[in-house]
């Protein structure tokens, strides 16, 4: 008999990603998806043509701040496994929004763990939460390790900090397999295009061949560590079959800055990137984090986890990937006489 999933934030990148490798691994999957009024499945509509014959894939409407209807889908589905990957995952909006950030981030992983205990008294579940780097803030250890201090500086990171706190609580107090997955940054070609990464190879890509002029950017001197969102997936499936819950830090272990990163993307498109890229005061943040590494030394040990893709390879695909989007938005502009 197939296992079954339950995935908050299908319909994000690393939802995406984690659907696809358990579809994979023959398990029926269950999406939690907010209503609007515009499909937001962009990313996962390929998998309804790919599912294999002994998996399934199914999507519910829900919202993780609806306490009461989120429990009443995890007693009807029953999933083996709860993957809560559904956020307002963007650090600068956080500042805009504090009070929504807290309510999705923060008390939607508590509704998430509270729905998982109702339904550990009826039959086992294993619960992964998403927890972030920027949870260190202004790190106080570096590399930073499942046991470096927390230091948020966010709205983000402190509803973040919240939910993993939560987790740690339900796991001893209420005998629940819970784990905290400590992600540092992962990107990949279906990264939102407001986050900086996926900003950059899009601006740079549309500039190479002739979209677009300039990219206006934060501060450029902060350094994080860059993996590969594909590759992370896989070390959250890995972090719910382990024997006993733990928390584990997935990363690559490498810092680059934000300049390194250019330097990547543009040298791949045959471009100096200082002659396009300003500085606009509107993307720094009030509170910076100006350096993320990870230790994932545990991983390792403990997953047999290590990265595949460094953050030189991760560039060349998703510039690849935009480079693509680009040549088709400038074809469909010039047939369409715009």
């Amino acid at each position: 008999m197939s296992r079954s999933a339950l995935i908050t934030g299908i319909t994000g990148q690393d939802g995406s990603y984690l659907a696809e490798l358990l579809l994979d691994k023959g398990y029926a999957v269950h999406g939690l998806v907010r209503r609007s009024s515009s499909f937001s499945t962009g990313r996962i509509d390929h998998l309804y043509k790919d599912v294999h014959e002994d998996a399934q894939l199914r999507l519910h409407y829900g919202d993780l701040t609806d306490g009461q209807a989120l429990t009443n889908l995890v007693l009807e589905i029953e999933p083996d496994e709860i993957f809560n990957l559904g956020a307002q995952s963007h650090v600068r909006v956080s500042f805009d929004q504090p009070v929504y950030t807290l309510m999705s981030d923060g008390v939607g992983a508590l509704n998430v763990l509270e729905a998982a205990r109702i339904l550990n008294k009826r039959k086992p579940v294993r619960v992964y939460q998403a927890s972030s780097s920027e949870m260190y803030g202004k790190v106080l250890q570096t590399p930073q390790t499942e046991t470096t201090p927390l230091n948020p500086q966010s709205p983000y990171a402190c509803s973040k900090v919240y939910a993993f706190f939560q987790t740690i609580n339900y796991r001893r107090s209420y005998d629940l397999f819970a784990c905290n997955g400590i992600l540092f940054n992962h990107e990949s070609p279906r990264r939102g295009e407001t986050f900086v990464t996926r900003k950059i190879t899009r601006a740079a890509t549309r500039i190479k061949v002739g979209l677009q002029d300039k990219l206006y950017l934060g501060n450029l001197d902060a350094k994080r560590d860059w993996g590969f969102a594909k590759d992370y997936v896989d070390a959250m499936w890995r972090i719910l079959q382990q024997d006993t819950p733990e928390d584990f830090v997935i990363a690559t272990g490498e810092t680059h800055s934000i300049r390194d990163f250019l330097d990547m993307v543009f040298e791949h498109l045959d471009l100096d990137w200082q002659k396009y890229v300003e500085i606009d005061p509107r993307y720094l943040r009030p509170a910076e984090v100006d350096l993320l590494l990870g230790d994932a030394s545990k991983a390792k040990e403990k997953l047999d986890w290590t990265p595949q893709t460094d953050v030189r390879e991760l560039a060349r695909i998703m510039v690849e990937h935009d480079l693509d989007l680009a040549q088709r938005e400038l074809h469909s502009s010039s047939f369409s006489g715009n």
